[in-house]
Protein backbone atom coordinates (compact mmCIF):
# COMPACT_ATOMS: atom_id res chain seq x y z
CA UNK A 1 0.00 0.00 0.00
CA UNK A 2 3.10 1.92 0.45
CA UNK A 3 4.27 1.80 -3.06
CA UNK A 4 0.67 3.00 -4.27
CA UNK A 5 0.64 5.80 -2.06
CA UNK A 6 3.87 6.82 -3.07
CA UNK A 7 3.17 6.20 -7.15
CA UNK A 8 -0.02 8.57 -6.39
CA UNK A 9 1.55 11.15 -4.59
CA UNK A 10 4.48 10.96 -7.49
CA UNK A 11 2.07 11.54 -10.36
CA UNK A 12 0.53 14.32 -7.95
CA UNK A 13 3.80 16.12 -7.96
CA UNK A 14 4.25 15.30 -11.59
CA UNK A 15 1.30 17.25 -12.34
CA UNK A 16 1.65 19.79 -10.47
CA UNK A 17 5.35 20.87 -11.51
CA UNK A 18 4.35 20.88 -14.64
CA UNK A 19 1.95 22.79 -14.62
CA UNK A 20 3.88 25.14 -12.18
CA UNK A 21 7.31 24.80 -15.11
CA UNK A 22 4.55 26.24 -17.82
CA UNK A 23 4.15 29.68 -15.90
CA UNK A 24 7.79 29.68 -14.91
CA UNK A 25 8.75 29.07 -18.49
CA UNK A 26 11.31 26.26 -17.34
CA UNK A 27 11.51 22.99 -18.19
CA UNK A 28 9.58 20.49 -16.16
CA UNK A 29 12.52 17.95 -15.75
CA UNK A 30 14.79 20.49 -14.43
CA UNK A 31 12.35 20.87 -11.13
CA UNK A 32 11.34 17.52 -10.80
CA UNK A 33 15.08 16.58 -10.27
CA UNK A 34 15.43 19.58 -7.53
CA UNK A 35 11.76 18.70 -6.14
CA UNK A 36 13.09 14.94 -5.99
CA UNK A 37 16.49 15.94 -3.97
CA UNK A 38 14.32 17.98 -1.56
CA UNK A 39 11.65 15.63 -0.97
CA UNK A 40 14.38 12.64 -0.02
CA UNK A 41 15.57 15.16 3.00
CA UNK A 42 12.63 15.77 4.30
CA UNK A 43 11.86 14.13 7.34
CA UNK A 44 9.00 11.09 7.55
CA UNK A 45 9.58 10.60 3.95
CA UNK A 46 10.35 6.77 3.87
CA UNK A 47 13.46 6.02 2.13
CA UNK A 48 13.15 4.69 -1.63
CA UNK A 49 15.81 1.94 -3.24
CA UNK A 50 16.89 2.11 -6.37
CA UNK A 51 14.65 0.83 -8.74
CA UNK A 52 16.14 -2.14 -10.36
CA UNK A 53 17.84 -1.03 -14.06
CA UNK A 54 16.19 -3.84 -15.88
CA UNK A 55 12.72 -2.17 -14.83
CA UNK A 56 14.03 1.42 -16.49
CA UNK A 57 16.24 -0.50 -19.46
CA UNK A 58 13.23 -2.68 -20.86
CA UNK A 59 9.82 -1.50 -19.21
CA UNK A 60 10.20 2.56 -18.88
CA UNK A 61 12.84 2.91 -21.55
CA UNK A 62 10.99 1.55 -24.89
CA UNK A 63 7.64 3.23 -24.50
CA UNK A 64 9.25 6.56 -24.44
CA UNK A 65 11.63 5.84 -27.39
CA UNK A 66 8.40 4.84 -29.26
CA UNK A 67 6.22 7.72 -28.38
CA UNK A 68 9.41 10.20 -29.59
CA UNK A 69 9.99 8.24 -32.79
CA UNK A 70 6.10 8.21 -34.04
CA UNK A 71 6.07 12.14 -33.87
CA UNK A 72 9.34 12.36 -35.61
CA UNK A 73 8.74 12.82 -39.05
CA UNK A 74 10.92 10.25 -41.49
CA UNK A 75 11.59 13.28 -43.90
CA UNK A 76 13.33 15.17 -41.63
CA UNK A 77 14.97 12.20 -39.89
CA UNK A 78 16.69 11.38 -43.45
CA UNK A 79 17.56 14.98 -44.17
CA UNK A 80 19.49 15.34 -41.11
CA UNK A 81 20.95 11.50 -41.17
CA UNK A 82 24.05 12.11 -41.48
CA UNK A 83 24.44 15.00 -38.65
CA UNK A 84 22.09 12.39 -36.44
CA UNK A 85 24.54 10.22 -37.26
CA UNK A 86 27.46 11.85 -36.00
CA UNK A 87 25.81 12.92 -32.92
CA UNK A 88 24.87 9.95 -31.91
CA UNK A 89 27.12 6.81 -33.17
CA UNK A 90 29.95 8.98 -33.50
CA UNK A 91 30.37 11.55 -30.83
CA UNK A 92 28.98 8.59 -28.37
CA UNK A 93 31.87 6.56 -29.17
CA UNK A 94 34.55 9.43 -28.46
CA UNK A 95 32.90 10.49 -25.18
CA UNK A 96 33.00 6.96 -24.35
CA UNK A 97 36.66 6.35 -24.87
CA UNK A 98 37.20 9.67 -24.20
CA UNK A 99 35.74 10.11 -20.66
CA UNK A 100 36.87 6.20 -20.09
CA UNK A 101 40.55 6.89 -20.33
CA UNK A 102 39.93 9.58 -18.05
CA UNK A 103 38.80 7.62 -15.47
CA UNK A 104 41.44 4.80 -16.21
CA UNK A 105 43.90 7.28 -15.41
CA UNK A 106 42.63 8.98 -12.59
CA UNK A 107 41.35 5.48 -10.61
CA UNK A 108 44.34 3.29 -10.43
CA UNK A 109 42.42 0.13 -10.05
CA UNK A 110 39.93 0.41 -12.60
CA UNK A 111 40.23 -1.67 -15.51
CA UNK A 112 40.37 -0.30 -19.00
CA UNK A 113 36.65 -1.92 -20.49
CA UNK A 114 35.78 -0.97 -17.07
CA UNK A 115 36.44 2.98 -17.45
CA UNK A 116 35.23 2.22 -20.92
CA UNK A 117 31.85 0.91 -19.55
CA UNK A 118 31.30 3.91 -17.52
CA UNK A 119 32.15 6.55 -20.47
CA UNK A 120 29.50 4.73 -22.33
CA UNK A 121 26.63 5.22 -19.65
CA UNK A 122 27.53 8.95 -19.13
CA UNK A 123 28.39 9.41 -23.10
CA UNK A 124 24.20 9.85 -24.59
CA UNK A 125 22.55 13.04 -23.76
CA UNK A 126 18.60 12.79 -23.10
CA UNK A 127 17.02 14.87 -25.09
CA UNK A 128 13.84 15.48 -23.30
CA UNK A 129 14.66 18.70 -21.22
CA UNK A 130 16.99 20.01 -24.18
CA UNK A 131 13.79 19.61 -26.59
CA UNK A 132 11.33 21.22 -24.00
CA UNK A 133 13.25 24.51 -23.81
CA UNK A 134 13.72 24.63 -27.42
CA UNK A 135 10.17 24.15 -28.59
CA UNK A 136 9.02 26.68 -25.39
CA UNK A 137 11.76 29.39 -27.02
CA UNK A 138 11.14 28.64 -30.11
CA UNK A 139 14.05 27.18 -31.53
CA UNK A 140 14.62 26.28 -35.62
CA UNK A 141 12.91 23.54 -36.37
CA UNK A 142 16.01 22.07 -37.63
CA UNK A 143 17.54 22.12 -34.26
CA UNK A 144 14.74 20.40 -32.86
CA UNK A 145 14.73 18.14 -35.20
CA UNK A 146 18.42 16.99 -34.77
CA UNK A 147 18.51 16.64 -30.82
CA UNK A 148 15.39 14.65 -30.90
CA UNK A 149 17.06 12.84 -33.86
CA UNK A 150 20.22 12.34 -31.22
CA UNK A 151 18.11 11.34 -28.51
CA UNK A 152 16.50 8.50 -30.10
CA UNK A 153 19.52 7.21 -31.92
CA UNK A 154 22.37 7.59 -28.61
CA UNK A 155 20.69 5.21 -26.49
CA UNK A 156 21.06 2.77 -28.77
CA UNK A 157 24.76 3.02 -29.48
CA UNK A 158 25.64 3.96 -25.44
CA UNK A 159 23.50 0.98 -24.65
CA UNK A 160 25.68 -1.40 -27.06
CA UNK A 161 28.78 -0.46 -26.31
CA UNK A 162 28.38 -0.63 -22.38
CA UNK A 163 27.41 -4.57 -23.35
CA UNK A 164 30.69 -4.90 -24.79
CA UNK A 165 32.47 -3.28 -22.40
CA UNK A 166 31.31 -5.12 -19.57
CA UNK A 167 31.46 -8.38 -21.62
CA UNK A 168 35.31 -7.26 -21.79
CA UNK A 169 35.71 -6.76 -18.15
CA UNK A 170 34.85 -10.63 -17.08
CA UNK A 171 36.60 -11.77 -20.09
CA UNK A 172 40.38 -13.33 -19.50
CA UNK A 173 41.16 -12.42 -23.38
CA UNK A 174 42.82 -10.15 -24.82
CA UNK A 175 40.66 -7.12 -26.24
CA UNK A 176 40.14 -7.26 -29.78
CA UNK A 177 38.67 -4.00 -31.86
CA UNK A 178 37.38 -5.69 -34.16
CA UNK A 179 35.21 -8.15 -32.52
CA UNK A 180 33.65 -5.45 -30.69
CA UNK A 181 33.11 -3.30 -34.13
CA UNK A 182 31.50 -6.26 -35.42
CA UNK A 183 29.40 -6.65 -32.68
CA UNK A 184 28.55 -3.00 -33.11
CA UNK A 185 27.62 -3.51 -36.74
CA UNK A 186 25.67 -6.59 -36.20
CA UNK A 187 23.81 -5.26 -33.26
CA UNK A 188 23.17 -1.89 -35.17
CA UNK A 189 21.41 -4.36 -38.71
CA UNK A 190 19.60 -6.85 -36.44
CA UNK A 191 18.28 -3.90 -34.92
CA UNK A 192 17.19 -2.17 -37.83
CA UNK A 193 15.49 -5.51 -39.49
CA UNK A 194 13.50 -6.38 -36.45
CA UNK A 195 12.25 -2.25 -36.30
CA UNK A 196 11.17 -2.83 -40.02
CA UNK A 197 9.55 -6.23 -39.52
CA UNK A 198 7.70 -5.13 -36.38
CA UNK A 199 6.85 -1.82 -38.00
CA UNK A 200 5.50 -3.58 -41.20
CA UNK A 201 3.37 -7.21 -39.27
CA UNK A 202 1.73 -4.06 -36.82
CA UNK A 203 0.95 -1.30 -38.81
CA UNK A 204 -0.43 -4.32 -41.46
CA UNK A 205 -2.59 -5.63 -38.88
CA UNK A 206 -3.65 -2.66 -37.01
CA UNK A 207 -5.27 -1.53 -40.33
CA UNK A 208 -7.43 -4.14 -40.33
CA UNK A 209 -9.14 -3.16 -37.29
CA UNK A 210 -11.84 -0.90 -37.36
CA UNK A 211 -11.73 0.32 -33.51
CA UNK A 212 -9.49 3.13 -32.32
CA UNK A 213 -9.16 1.15 -28.68
CA UNK A 214 -8.16 -1.69 -30.16
CA UNK A 215 -5.36 -0.19 -32.39
CA UNK A 216 -4.21 2.25 -29.54
CA UNK A 217 -3.79 -1.14 -27.10
CA UNK A 218 -1.72 -2.76 -29.91
CA UNK A 219 0.18 0.11 -30.07
CA UNK A 220 1.26 0.12 -26.07
CA UNK A 221 2.74 -3.09 -26.88
CA UNK A 222 4.30 -2.15 -30.11
CA UNK A 223 8.02 -0.91 -28.01
CA UNK A 224 8.07 -4.62 -26.33
CA UNK A 225 7.19 -6.54 -29.44
CA UNK A 226 10.47 -4.56 -30.59
CA UNK A 227 12.81 -4.76 -27.49
CA UNK A 228 12.14 -7.94 -26.36
CA UNK A 229 13.50 -10.43 -29.96
CA UNK A 230 16.13 -8.28 -30.50
CA UNK A 231 17.68 -8.28 -26.82
CA UNK A 232 17.34 -12.33 -26.89
CA UNK A 233 19.36 -12.53 -29.91
CA UNK A 234 21.91 -9.68 -28.79
CA UNK A 235 21.15 -6.83 -31.57
CA UNK A 236 20.10 -3.27 -29.65
CA UNK A 237 16.47 -2.83 -28.63
CA UNK A 238 16.28 0.37 -28.37
CA UNK A 239 16.92 0.79 -31.69
CA UNK A 240 14.73 -1.78 -32.90
CA UNK A 241 11.64 0.30 -30.53
CA UNK A 242 13.18 3.57 -32.64
CA UNK A 243 13.02 1.99 -35.91
CA UNK A 244 9.30 0.24 -35.13
CA UNK A 245 8.60 4.03 -34.35
CA UNK A 246 9.60 5.83 -37.39
CA UNK A 247 7.58 3.05 -39.84
CA UNK A 248 5.17 3.38 -38.03
CA UNK A 249 4.48 6.97 -37.76
CA UNK A 250 5.49 7.66 -41.64
CA UNK A 251 2.61 5.09 -42.46
CA UNK A 252 -0.27 6.11 -39.98
CA UNK A 253 -1.07 9.11 -42.46
CA UNK A 254 -2.04 6.09 -44.91
CA UNK A 255 -3.15 3.24 -42.80
CA UNK A 256 -5.07 4.64 -39.93
CA UNK A 257 -8.30 5.87 -39.31
CA UNK A 258 -8.06 9.84 -38.44
CA UNK A 259 -10.05 8.77 -35.44
CA UNK A 260 -7.30 5.97 -34.63
CA UNK A 261 -4.37 8.89 -35.01
CA UNK A 262 -6.33 11.08 -32.55
CA UNK A 263 -6.97 8.24 -29.93
CA UNK A 264 -3.02 7.01 -30.23
CA UNK A 265 -1.47 10.78 -30.13
CA UNK A 266 -3.73 11.58 -27.02
CA UNK A 267 -2.86 8.40 -25.44
CA UNK A 268 0.96 7.92 -25.39
CA UNK A 269 0.96 11.85 -25.28
CA UNK A 270 -0.13 11.11 -21.47
CA UNK A 271 1.67 7.65 -21.43
CA UNK A 272 4.89 9.85 -22.65
CA UNK A 273 4.50 12.99 -20.54
CA UNK A 274 3.94 10.14 -16.83
CA UNK A 275 7.18 8.00 -18.03
CA UNK A 276 9.72 10.95 -19.08
CA UNK A 277 8.98 12.77 -15.59
CA UNK A 278 8.38 10.40 -13.51
CA UNK A 279 11.74 9.02 -14.29
CA UNK A 280 12.96 12.50 -13.78
CA UNK A 281 11.50 13.24 -10.16
CA UNK A 282 13.05 9.41 -9.47
CA UNK A 283 16.16 10.67 -10.12
CA UNK A 284 16.05 13.36 -7.21
CA UNK A 285 14.84 10.97 -4.80
CA UNK A 286 17.67 8.52 -5.06
CA UNK A 287 20.41 11.00 -4.64
CA UNK A 288 20.55 10.55 -0.89
CA UNK A 289 20.67 6.62 -1.23
CA UNK A 290 22.94 7.00 -3.84
CA UNK A 291 25.02 9.03 -0.81
CA UNK A 292 24.46 6.72 1.34
CA UNK A 293 25.39 3.71 -0.11
CA UNK A 294 29.21 5.46 -1.36
CA UNK A 295 28.94 6.49 2.52
CA UNK A 296 28.97 2.90 3.16
CA UNK A 297 31.31 1.08 1.27
CA UNK A 298 34.03 4.14 3.03
CA UNK A 299 34.43 5.79 -0.18
CA UNK A 300 34.81 9.10 -0.43
CA UNK A 301 31.69 11.14 -1.43
CA UNK A 302 33.08 14.35 -2.20
CA UNK A 303 35.75 12.95 -4.13
CA UNK A 304 33.22 10.86 -6.72
CA UNK A 305 31.18 14.28 -6.87
CA UNK A 306 34.72 15.54 -7.72
CA UNK A 307 35.49 13.18 -10.72
CA UNK A 308 31.95 13.71 -11.71
CA UNK A 309 32.66 17.73 -12.31
CA UNK A 310 35.80 16.91 -14.05
CA UNK A 311 34.62 14.49 -15.72
CA UNK A 312 31.51 16.67 -17.12
CA UNK A 313 33.91 19.33 -17.70
CA UNK A 314 35.51 17.00 -20.04
CA UNK A 315 32.09 16.11 -21.97
CA UNK A 316 31.25 19.81 -22.73
CA UNK A 317 34.42 20.13 -24.09
CA UNK A 318 34.80 16.70 -26.19
CA UNK A 319 30.99 17.75 -27.71
CA UNK A 320 31.82 21.10 -28.22
CA UNK A 321 35.31 20.29 -30.47
CA UNK A 322 33.46 17.75 -32.05
CA UNK A 323 30.32 20.35 -33.07
CA UNK A 324 32.49 22.33 -34.70
CA UNK A 325 33.68 20.32 -37.51
CA UNK A 326 29.87 18.88 -37.70
CA UNK A 327 29.01 22.35 -38.43
CA UNK A 328 31.59 23.21 -41.08
CA UNK A 329 30.25 19.90 -42.99
CA UNK A 330 26.72 20.75 -42.76
CA UNK A 331 27.50 23.89 -44.08
CA UNK A 332 29.62 22.92 -46.80
CA UNK A 333 26.40 20.85 -47.53
CA UNK A 334 24.84 23.90 -47.30
CA UNK A 335 26.61 25.43 -50.10
CA UNK A 336 26.64 22.31 -52.43
CA UNK A 337 22.83 22.49 -52.59
CA UNK A 338 22.34 26.05 -53.51
CA UNK A 339 24.63 24.96 -56.50
CA UNK A 340 22.77 22.03 -57.26
CA UNK A 341 19.30 23.29 -57.31
CA UNK A 342 19.48 24.89 -60.47
CA UNK A 343 20.51 21.80 -61.98
CA UNK A 344 17.92 20.32 -60.42
CA UNK A 345 15.24 22.66 -61.75
CA UNK A 346 16.23 22.39 -65.56
CA UNK A 347 16.18 18.60 -65.09
CA UNK A 348 12.19 19.39 -64.48
CA UNK A 349 11.96 21.43 -66.89
CA UNK A 350 13.26 19.09 -69.30
CA UNK A 351 10.51 16.58 -68.17
CA UNK A 352 7.87 18.56 -68.89
CA UNK A 353 8.81 19.39 -72.76
CA UNK A 354 9.15 15.51 -73.55
CA UNK A 355 6.56 13.76 -74.91
CA UNK A 356 6.19 10.14 -72.73
CA UNK A 357 3.94 8.45 -75.23
CA UNK A 358 3.69 5.29 -73.87
CA UNK A 359 1.87 4.46 -70.07
CA UNK A 360 4.82 2.32 -69.43
CA UNK A 361 6.93 5.61 -70.50
CA UNK A 362 4.55 7.84 -68.74
CA UNK A 363 5.18 6.09 -65.37
CA UNK A 364 8.76 5.90 -65.63
CA UNK A 365 8.51 9.61 -66.35
CA UNK A 366 6.41 10.29 -63.28
CA UNK A 367 8.89 8.47 -61.25
CA UNK A 368 11.93 10.67 -62.22
CA UNK A 369 9.85 13.48 -62.02
CA UNK A 370 9.36 12.31 -58.10
CA UNK A 371 12.95 11.41 -57.67
CA UNK A 372 14.10 15.24 -58.76
CA UNK A 373 11.49 16.69 -57.14
CA UNK A 374 12.30 15.29 -53.98
CA UNK A 375 15.55 16.14 -54.43
CA UNK A 376 14.41 19.48 -55.19
CA UNK A 377 12.81 19.78 -51.97
CA UNK A 378 15.70 18.14 -49.81
CA UNK A 379 17.91 21.00 -51.55
CA UNK A 380 15.47 23.49 -50.51
CA UNK A 381 15.92 22.25 -47.06
CA UNK A 382 19.22 22.66 -46.78
CA UNK A 383 20.11 25.75 -48.19
CA UNK A 384 17.26 27.32 -46.52
CA UNK A 385 17.56 25.46 -43.08
CA UNK A 386 21.23 26.08 -42.72
CA UNK A 387 22.83 25.82 -39.15
CA UNK A 388 25.17 28.92 -38.21
CA UNK A 389 27.32 28.79 -35.77
CA UNK A 390 24.79 30.32 -33.28
CA UNK A 391 23.48 26.95 -33.83
CA UNK A 392 26.41 25.00 -33.75
CA UNK A 393 26.75 26.81 -29.61
CA UNK A 394 22.96 26.13 -28.81
CA UNK A 395 23.81 22.22 -29.90
CA UNK A 396 27.22 21.77 -27.95
CA UNK A 397 25.60 23.35 -25.15
CA UNK A 398 22.56 21.32 -25.05
CA UNK A 399 23.87 17.86 -23.95
CA UNK A 400 22.25 17.45 -20.77
CA UNK A 401 22.40 13.25 -19.07
CA UNK A 402 19.66 11.94 -17.91
CA UNK A 403 17.09 8.93 -17.93
CA UNK A 404 19.65 6.45 -19.66
CA UNK A 405 22.64 7.12 -17.82
CA UNK A 406 21.02 6.76 -14.36
CA UNK A 407 19.44 3.18 -15.23
CA UNK A 408 22.53 2.41 -17.33
CA UNK A 409 24.88 3.37 -14.03
CA UNK A 410 23.13 1.39 -11.54
CA UNK A 411 23.53 -2.08 -14.47
CA UNK A 412 26.83 -1.86 -13.99
CA UNK A 413 28.68 -5.24 -12.70
CA UNK A 414 28.01 -5.26 -9.33
CA UNK A 415 31.83 -6.84 -8.36
CA UNK A 416 33.29 -3.61 -10.31
CA UNK A 417 35.44 -1.69 -8.35
CA UNK A 418 34.23 1.69 -7.01
CA UNK A 419 30.98 0.63 -7.90
CA UNK A 420 29.02 2.69 -5.49
CA UNK A 421 31.26 5.78 -6.04
CA UNK A 422 31.34 5.43 -10.13
CA UNK A 423 27.49 5.51 -9.90
CA UNK A 424 27.50 8.62 -8.11
CA UNK A 425 29.92 9.64 -10.56
CA UNK A 426 27.32 9.12 -13.33
CA UNK A 427 24.48 10.81 -11.43
CA UNK A 428 26.66 13.95 -11.09
CA UNK A 429 27.06 14.13 -14.74
CA UNK A 430 23.60 13.41 -15.01
CA UNK A 431 22.28 15.73 -12.51
CA UNK A 432 25.13 18.87 -13.46
CA UNK A 433 24.15 18.88 -16.89
CA UNK A 434 20.54 19.03 -16.38
CA UNK A 435 20.91 21.77 -13.96
CA UNK A 436 23.99 23.43 -15.34
CA UNK A 437 23.11 23.37 -18.79
CA UNK A 438 19.70 22.99 -18.68
CA UNK A 439 18.84 26.36 -16.59
CA UNK A 440 21.37 28.29 -18.39
CA UNK A 441 20.66 27.15 -22.42
CA UNK A 442 17.24 29.32 -22.39
CA UNK A 443 19.60 32.72 -21.64
CA UNK A 444 22.42 31.13 -24.06
CA UNK A 445 19.94 30.89 -26.79
CA UNK A 446 18.36 34.62 -26.19
CA UNK A 447 21.98 35.73 -25.54
CA UNK A 448 22.81 34.14 -29.17
CA UNK A 449 19.63 35.38 -30.50
CA UNK A 450 18.36 32.05 -32.08
CA UNK A 451 14.98 32.21 -33.44
CA UNK A 452 12.75 29.72 -34.47
CA UNK A 453 10.55 29.56 -38.18
CA UNK A 454 8.22 33.11 -38.59
CA UNK A 455 4.99 32.63 -38.17
CA UNK A 456 3.80 34.32 -40.93
CA UNK A 457 6.28 32.41 -43.00
CA UNK A 458 4.66 29.24 -41.69
CA UNK A 459 0.37 30.40 -42.60
CA UNK A 460 1.78 31.68 -45.84
CA UNK A 461 2.80 28.07 -46.17
CA UNK A 462 0.60 25.87 -44.85
CA UNK A 463 -2.32 28.35 -47.02
CA UNK A 464 -0.40 27.02 -50.08
CA UNK A 465 -0.71 23.75 -49.31
CA UNK A 466 -3.95 23.76 -48.13
CA UNK A 467 -4.85 25.87 -51.30
CA UNK A 468 -3.12 23.02 -53.18
CA UNK A 469 -4.72 20.14 -51.64
CA UNK A 470 -8.45 22.24 -52.02
CA UNK A 471 -8.16 22.44 -55.93
CA UNK A 472 -7.56 18.33 -56.17
CA UNK A 473 -10.86 17.64 -53.66
CA UNK A 474 -12.72 20.06 -55.60
CA UNK A 475 -11.69 18.71 -59.14
CA UNK A 476 -13.67 15.64 -57.82
CA UNK A 477 -17.05 17.66 -57.59
CA UNK A 478 -16.26 18.28 -61.21
CA UNK A 479 -16.03 14.80 -62.43
CA UNK A 480 -18.68 13.91 -64.52
CA UNK A 481 -18.87 10.31 -63.60
CA UNK A 482 -19.73 11.24 -59.47
CA UNK A 483 -21.35 8.27 -58.17
CA UNK A 484 -22.57 7.71 -54.65
CA UNK A 485 -21.61 4.44 -53.64
CA UNK A 486 -24.90 2.81 -54.06
CA UNK A 487 -24.49 4.11 -57.60
CA UNK A 488 -27.20 7.11 -57.53
CA UNK A 489 -26.02 10.39 -58.66
CA UNK A 490 -25.07 13.04 -55.86
CA UNK A 491 -28.10 15.90 -55.43
CA UNK A 492 -27.00 19.51 -57.17
CA UNK A 493 -27.66 21.19 -53.82
CA UNK A 494 -25.57 18.82 -51.75
CA UNK A 495 -22.37 18.84 -54.22
CA UNK A 496 -22.59 23.31 -53.97
CA UNK A 497 -22.82 23.06 -49.94
CA UNK A 498 -19.83 20.83 -50.30
CA UNK A 499 -17.93 23.18 -52.78
CA UNK A 500 -19.04 26.40 -50.54
CA UNK A 501 -17.86 24.34 -47.41
CA UNK A 502 -14.38 23.46 -49.23
CA UNK A 503 -13.63 26.63 -50.31
CA UNK A 504 -14.55 28.41 -46.83
CA UNK A 505 -12.32 26.44 -44.72
CA UNK A 506 -9.09 27.22 -47.85
CA UNK A 507 -10.53 31.21 -47.45
CA UNK A 508 -9.99 30.53 -43.90
CA UNK A 509 -6.69 29.26 -44.31
CA UNK A 510 -5.29 31.29 -46.50
CA UNK A 511 -6.65 34.46 -44.11
CA UNK A 512 -4.56 33.29 -41.63
CA UNK A 513 -1.04 34.66 -43.37
CA UNK A 514 -2.76 38.05 -43.65
CA UNK A 515 -2.65 41.01 -41.05
CA UNK A 516 -6.11 42.20 -41.19
CA UNK A 517 -7.39 42.01 -37.95
CA UNK A 518 -10.75 42.04 -39.18
CA UNK A 519 -10.84 39.70 -41.75
CA UNK A 520 -14.57 37.98 -42.14
CA UNK A 521 -13.24 34.19 -41.89
CA UNK A 522 -11.35 35.07 -38.19
CA UNK A 523 -14.75 36.42 -37.54
CA UNK A 524 -16.56 33.41 -38.49
CA UNK A 525 -13.86 30.80 -36.60
CA UNK A 526 -14.24 33.37 -33.69
CA UNK A 527 -18.34 33.30 -33.71
CA UNK A 528 -18.38 29.30 -34.33
CA UNK A 529 -16.19 28.81 -31.35
CA UNK A 530 -18.86 31.60 -29.09
CA UNK A 531 -21.64 28.70 -30.53
CA UNK A 532 -19.86 26.01 -29.95
CA UNK A 533 -19.44 27.03 -26.32
CA UNK A 534 -23.00 27.90 -26.08
CA UNK A 535 -23.66 24.04 -27.59
CA UNK A 536 -21.71 22.73 -25.01
CA UNK A 537 -23.23 24.44 -21.97
CA UNK A 538 -26.69 22.61 -23.58
CA UNK A 539 -25.04 19.30 -23.94
CA UNK A 540 -24.20 19.29 -19.94
CA UNK A 541 -27.52 20.52 -19.21
CA UNK A 542 -28.89 17.69 -21.23
CA UNK A 543 -26.02 15.40 -19.80
CA UNK A 544 -26.93 16.50 -16.27
CA UNK A 545 -30.61 15.96 -16.53
CA UNK A 546 -30.72 12.60 -18.26
CA UNK A 547 -32.99 13.39 -20.56
CA UNK A 548 -31.17 11.11 -23.66
CA UNK A 549 -29.08 8.05 -23.55
CA UNK A 550 -25.21 8.09 -22.30
CA UNK A 551 -24.42 6.65 -26.02
CA UNK A 552 -25.95 9.02 -27.42
CA UNK A 553 -24.49 12.12 -25.42
CA UNK A 554 -21.13 10.32 -26.32
CA UNK A 555 -21.38 10.18 -30.00
CA UNK A 556 -22.82 14.59 -29.43
CA UNK A 557 -19.73 15.09 -27.31
CA UNK A 558 -17.16 13.55 -29.81
CA UNK A 559 -18.67 15.76 -32.45
CA UNK A 560 -18.33 18.81 -30.62
CA UNK A 561 -14.54 17.91 -29.68
CA UNK A 562 -13.91 17.34 -33.36
CA UNK A 563 -15.41 20.42 -34.67
CA UNK A 564 -13.12 22.38 -31.60
CA UNK A 565 -10.62 20.83 -32.74
CA UNK A 566 -10.50 21.93 -36.54
CA UNK A 567 -11.51 24.80 -36.06
CA UNK A 568 -8.41 25.50 -33.27
CA UNK A 569 -5.94 24.39 -35.74
CA UNK A 570 -6.69 27.28 -38.37
CA UNK A 571 -3.81 28.65 -36.08
CA UNK A 572 -2.02 27.07 -33.71
CA UNK A 573 -0.92 30.14 -31.76
CA UNK A 574 -4.86 30.53 -30.19
CA UNK A 575 -5.19 28.91 -26.83
CA UNK A 576 -8.61 27.57 -25.32
CA UNK A 577 -11.63 29.80 -25.44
Amino acid sequence: MEHAILGVVGILIVVGVAAFASRLGVAAPLILVVVGIVCSFIPGVPEIDFISPEIILAFVLPPILYSNAVTVPLVDFRRNLKAITGLSVLLVIISALASGAFLYWLLPDLSLPAAIALGAVISPPDAVAATAIGKKLGLPPRLVTLLEGEGLVNDASALVLLRSAVALTAATAEFKPWEVAGDFVYAVAAAIAIGLVVGYVTVWARSRLNDAVLTTNISFAVPFVAFIPAEEINASGVLAVVVAGLYTGHRSATMFSAQDRISERTNWRTAQFVLENGVFLLMGVELKTLVQQVQMAHLGVWHAIWVGLVTTLLLVVVRGMFIVPLIAVLRKDQRRAAQVGPYLDSALERLDLMDAGTERATERSTRVRRFISRKRADADFLTSEGLSWRGGVVLAWSGMRGVVTLAAAQSLPQDLPYRAELVLVAFTVAIVTLLGQGLTLPVVIRWLGVVGSDRSVDRAELAGLYQEMATIGLATLDNPGLRRDNGEPFDADVVERVREDSLMMGEAVAERSGDDEHRPHEQRRELRLRVLQAERAAFLDARATGTYSSRILERAQRMLDLEESRLMQLDGEHGHH
